[in-house]
C-alpha cells in the first residue's frame, strides 16, 4: 500500500506582526536628544494604543480518506518477473487514471480541502481483490475507488455486501445487476442507459409508427434489444410497432413492402460484429437510394475504424455517447497544460476520466466531511464524462448521463 497525503498550503499567518515588531524595536532603540527648555504645554490625555489580537488560525479540516484499488501488478517488478502485454496495459491504465485523479485532488486541496489517498495493488486478479476487501485499512476509508474489472468488482463487493462504504466502479460500464451491492456507484453508464436514451430520442424527436431492429443472430444483441424494447413500450405506451428481423447475408428484401416512401424509416442495429455490420450496412445503403432511412447503432461504433464516416452519414446514423472531449474548450486546454507540466506526458482517456471523477467525488467528500449522499442532487459536467446519478434499490447509484450524436460532415456531432 502506498499512502499519499494532500496537505493544505501553509498559511501566511501573521507576517504583519513581524513588521510591526521591527518598527517598534527600531523606535525603542533610537537615540534620545535633549531639547532646549520651553514652557510646558497643558497636559494632554495620553492616546491609547490599539491592542492587536492574534488572529485565530483554524486547524486544517479532517482529511477524507480515499482507498484506490488499481491493477498496477507491482509483483511483475520482482527479480525474474516481467510484464506481459496484458498486465503492462493494465498497469499503464492504472497509472494514467491515478495521475488524473491525483491532479484533481491537488486542485481541490488548493481550495482548502484535505485528503489522504491510499493506493492498493489489486493485481487484476479476483484473489487479490477478495483479500483487499478484508483489509482493515480499506474498510476504514471514506470512499473506495475500484477494483476496475467486472470479475474483480464482483469478488470485492461480495465480501463488503453489508458494509456501509461507498464503492466506486470507476471504468467498467457493467450492469449493476451483476454485483447487487447497495453501496456500489457505477460511474460509466451501462448499456441499458444507452438503449433507453436512444428510445427516448426516437419517440421524442421522430415519433415513428414502427421501428425495425436488424439482428445478427448472436445472443449479445439482446443486451441492447431487451432494454430498448422495454423503453419503447414504456415511453410509447405500446403504440409503436417494433419489428425484429434476423438478417442473413444482408438480405433485406422482405422489408420492402413494410417501408414508407414518404416518411422516416427508423432502423436499429445493436450488433458489434464486424462481418455482420459490413454486409448489413451495405445492404441498408442500397435501400437508402429509394427510402429515407435513419439508423441508430451501438455506442461502441464510435471506436470502430472499419466503419466509414461517409457510409454512416448517408444512412443518417445516430449513436449514443457517454464520454466526449471538447479539445477546443478552455477547461480542457488548461487541463492538458497542467497535466503535461506535472507529469511530462500526454494524458490518455483514463487520465481524463480520473480527473473528472476525482473532482466530482473529491468535492462531494467535502472538507473532511467524509460523506457522500444524495448523488441524484449533484449533477456534474466534466471534461470527458458527465454525471447524472439515479438510485436503484439494492443496486446502488448508476450514472445515466448519455448524449445522442449524429454523423454529419464526416464527424460525430451532438443532436441534443
Amino acid at each position: 500500500m502506498i499512502s499519499v497525503r494532500n496537505h493544505r498550503p501553509l498559511l501566511s499567518g501573521n507576517k504583519w506582526l513581524i513588521f510591526a515588531g521591527i518598527a517598534l524595536l527600531a523606535y525603542a532603540c533610537s537615540p534620545k536628544l535633549r531639547p532646549a527648555p520651553r514652557p510646558e504645554p497643558p497636559a494632554e490625555k495620553p492616546v491609547e494604543q490599539p491592542i492587536h489580537e492574534k488572529p485565530v488560525v483554524k486547524p486544517p479540516p479532517k482529511a477524507a480518506v480515499i482507498a484506490m484499488l488499481l491493477p498496477f501488478g507491482l509483483d511483475h517488478l520482482n527479480p525474474g518477473q516481467t510484464y506481459s502485454d496484458v498486465s503492462l496495459k493494465q498497469a499503464t491504465l492504472s497509472l494514467d487514471y491515478y495521475q488524473g485523479f491525483k491532479l484533481a485532488l491537488d486542485s481541490l486541496t488548493a481550495q482548502g480541502y484535505n485528503y489522504k489517498l491510499q493506493l492498493f495493488d489489486s493485481k487484476g486478479t479476483t484473489a487479490a481483490s477478495h483479500a483487499l476487501a478484508n483489509n482493515p485499512q480499506v474498510r476504514a476509508c471514506d470512499l473506495i475507488v475500484g477494483p476496475v474489472f467486472p470479475d474483480d468488482i464482483k469478488a470485492f463487493t461480495a465480501v463488503l455486501a453489508g458494509a456501509r462504504k461507498p464503492i466506486l466502479s470507476p471504468l467498467a460500464p457493467s450492469e449493476p445487476t451483476m454485483f447487487k451491492n447497495q453501496n456500489l456507484i457505477t460511474a460509466i453508464p451501462p448499456l441499458d442507459c444507452h438503449a433507453w436514451a436512444a428510445a427516448q430520442y426516437i419517440i421524442g424527436s421522430m415519433k415513428p409508427k414502427k421501428i425495425f431492429i436488424l439482428k445478427s443472430g448472436f445472443t449479445e444483441d439482446n443486451a441492447y434489444i431487451i432494454p430498448f424494447k422495454k423503453a419503447i413500450d414504456s415511453l410509447g405506451k405500446k403504440h409503436i410497432v417494433v419489428n425484429q428481423l434476423t438478417v442473413v447475408r444482408g438480405q433485406l428484401d422482405a422489408l420492402s413492402s413494410q417501408l414508407s416512401l414518404t416518411g422516416d424509416n427508423v432502423f436499429v442495429i445493436p450488433s458489434t460484429n464486424q462481418a455482420f455490420l459490413m454486409v448489413t450496412l451495405r445492404a441498408l445503403d442500397s435501400l437508402a437510394d429509394i427510402y429515407h432511412i435513419t439508423l441508430f447503432g451501438h455506442p461502441s461504433w464510435e471506436k470502430f475504424t472499419f466503419l466509414k464516416a461517409d457510409l454512416l452519414e448517408r444512412l443518417n446514423t445516430h449513436i449514443t455517447v457517454s464520454d466526449k472531449v471538447d479539445y477546443k474548450a478552455a477547461a480542457t486546454l488548461n487541463f492538458l497544460k497542467l497535466y503535461r507540466k506535472t507529469y511530462h506526458v500526454e494524458p490518455s482517456e483514463y487520465a481524463l476520466k480520473g480527473f473528472d471523477e476525482g473532482l466530482y467525488f473529491g468535492g462531494l467528500l467535502g472538507a473532511g466531511s467524509g460523506d457522500i449522499k444524495n448523488l441524484d442532487k449533484a449533477d456534474f459536467t466534466g471534461l470527458h464524462n458527465s454525471f447524472r446519478f439515479t438510485h436503484k434499490p439494492g443496486l446502488g447509484w448508476v450514472n445515466t448521463h448519455v448524449n445522442v450524436y449524429q454523423y454529419a460532415n464526416f464527424e460525430l456531432k451532438p443532436v441534443e
